[in-house]
């Protein structure tokens, strides 16, 4: 999978912010280049990102462009990665939106996973559409119109989407055979195991494996600690800044 170059000449753009789930960029990414794609990192500022494992933060990757500067019509395909923090930003933005948005419209290949489709919520994309995402975000979607289905990965047409990390080896497998094709990208849902009719059910507890893992991780150090303090000092004095309405 990872020898066989079947994306050379295609060009793959990343969108992401700081706060992208590390694993989540950094597997997918290397599969993409492996395949012979050439790949851009856009983002919502210039310099490096930052990503996170978890809550815990993690490297960084240089932006190659920030979203005003890129054009759907220059790629191929889009890969959301997912992460707390990152979709929560983009979602935000009015450039990202419409930089997803110009991808659907065309019908190009969209790959996300985790709590990435937030962002195609958000881009108003989610109506008559069937996917799924980490179990947390299953309520958004539903509420956006989408169907949501409890699987590793869902094909809808042009978007291929997964639950998170967990799922990664057939996430990867199903961008690079999505992302093979060139759009406009018939519509069709193709799930991988059978369907129910509907969404699948919410779920009745969060994973265990998380939750393990965030009673584990370490205290935080004093550099994080001040730093948060530093970033509020920062909010509240934008805030106080800020014209009122008269």
């Amino acid at each position: 999978m990872f020898q066989r170059k079947t994306l050379k000449g295609r060009r793959i753009a990343v969108l992401a912010a700081d706060g992208f789930e590390k694993v989540e960029l950094a597997v997918p990414v290397l599969a993409l280049r492996a395949a012979g794609a050439d790949v851009d990192i856009i983002s919502l500022r210039h310099g490096h990102i930052r990503g996170v494992n978890l809550h815990e933060p993690a490297g960084k990757v240089a932006v190659d462009k920030i979203v005003s500067q890129a054009h759907a019509s220059d790629y191929d395909a889009l890969l959301l990665p997912g992460g707390f923090i990152n979709p929560d930003l983009l979602r935000q933005s009015s450039e990202a939106r419409d930089f997803v948005r110009a991808f659907d419209e065309q019908r190009k290949p969209i790959a996300t996973l985790c709590h990435g489709p937030w962002v195609l919520a958000s881009a108003g994309l989610l109506k008559g559409r069937t996917l799924t995402s980490w179990p947390g975000v299953r309520d958004d979607l539903v509420n956006a119109g989408a169907t949501w289905l409890d699987q590793e990965l869902v094909r809808d047409g042009n978007l291929v989407t997964s639950r998170g990390p967990q799922d990664m080896t057939a996430f990867v497998r199903g961008m690079l055979e999505l992302f093979q094709e060139r759009g406009p990208i018939a519509a069709g849902v193709k799930s991988y195991l059978p369907r129910l009719t509907g969404s699948s059910p919410q779920r009745e507890e969060p994973p265990g494996v998380v939750l393990g893992a965030m009673k584990w991780l370490p205290r935080p150090s004093v550099r994080t600690a001040v730093g948060i303090l530093l970033l509020g000092a920062g909010l509240v004095a934008a805030n106080k800044r800020r014209p009122t309405a008269s």
